[in-house]
């Protein structure tokens, strides 16, 4: 039997992830393209979808002597979606509905590869399919975050500030999509720069992200938390920065009303090494604010408590 390649497979996460922003969009294309309904039925949806989808598909390629048709049945259904207006009316609908095009075109060519080699030699392909036989046990969501620590990494060497900025907030926004965050990247609203935002837990977040080699100081705490305070009164705020925080601008921002946390370097490639994963890292981080005024609780105290 002739397996489908890793190349493939992965292209068919990306398209499944890109193609159904909502999970119950995503969960009702999947039943009505499987047969065996037990298998969505077992998957964790309260989990991204990027994991969602590679723990389905992952599952599949490890028994394709019982599931290819399966998947093959799903790649050509997905490679069918040329409709992706559903997107568009979404906010950054234009740009979601582009990435969502360019990864069914890129699931389009892998499988018209597959099928067009299909009656290739048996023996060549077996040999191709054990040889990529680990890559198959990868999950999605753990290679996904490895790509992104190899971009951080990248960063620690560079030289331009400026540029190291920039880079470090297109990383953000990336890990923030990963984790269905519908993040939105940096902005201008009357005349002053947002680093971006999300949204957890139908909360709004602001982000100011900073890679500088000292601490943060006072200052750029207050600067970040007036802007928040301009926004709506249930709107909070995530201040990363890599090499950290200064004791005395954490201090003065434990008291009074707290709309906004702190996450450096150490809290992300917590996350990037899968120590930690990054909801359960902003509800950990919120949750203590909002109890104990202390917005800047770092990762090694909460893995030491589970």
């Amino acid at each position: 039997m002739k397996v489908i390649a890793p190349a493939a497979l992965n292209a068919l996460k990306d398209a499944l992830s890109h193609v159904y922003w909502y999970k119950p969009d995503l969960r009702s294309f999947l039943v009505n393209t499987f047969d065996n309904h037990d298998i969505i039925s077992r998957l964790d949806w309260n989990t991204p979808k990027r994991s969602i989808v590679s723990n389905l598909v992952d599952h599949c390629a490890r028994n394709q002597d019982i599931y290819q048709e399966d998947l093959l049945r799903l790649m050509r259904e997905t490679s069918r979606v040329v409709d992706f207006s559903h997107l568009s009316r979404l906010e950054d609908g234009t740009l979601k509905a582009k990435r969502a095009q360019e990864a069914v075109s890129a699931l389009r060519i892998q499988l018209g590869g597959f099928e067009k080699s299909f009656d290739t030699q048996e023996t060549k392909d077996n040999k191709r399919a054990e040889n990529n036989n680990s890559i198959l046990y990868k999950k999605g969501l753990s290679s996904k975050l490895d790509q992104i620590k190899l971009l951080v990494n990248d960063l620690i060497v560079e030289s331009n500030a400026q540029r190291r900025g920039f880079k470090f907030e297109v990383i953000l926004n990336d890990l923030f999509d990963t984790f269905d965050l519908n993040p939105k990247k940096s902005f201008k609203n009357l005349g002053e720069q947002i680093d971006g935002a999300f949204t957890f837990e139908n909360t709004d977040y602001l982000l100011e992200a900073k890679w500088e080699k000292g601490l943060i100081g006072i200052q750029d705490l207050d600067a970040f938390k007036s802007k928040i305070e301009r926004k709506l009164d249930n709107t909070l705020g995530l201040f990363v920065a890599f090499n950290g925080f200064s004791s005395t601008s954490v201090q003065n921002h434990a008291s009074g009303r707290c709309n906004l946390i702190l996450m450096d370097g150490a809290d992300l490639m917590a996350v990037l090494e899968g120590r930690i994963s990054l909801l359960e890292l902003l509800l950990r981080k919120r949750r203590c604010a909002a109890q104990t005024g202390n917005i800047y609780l770092s990762v090694n105290e909460i893995l030491r408590d589970k």
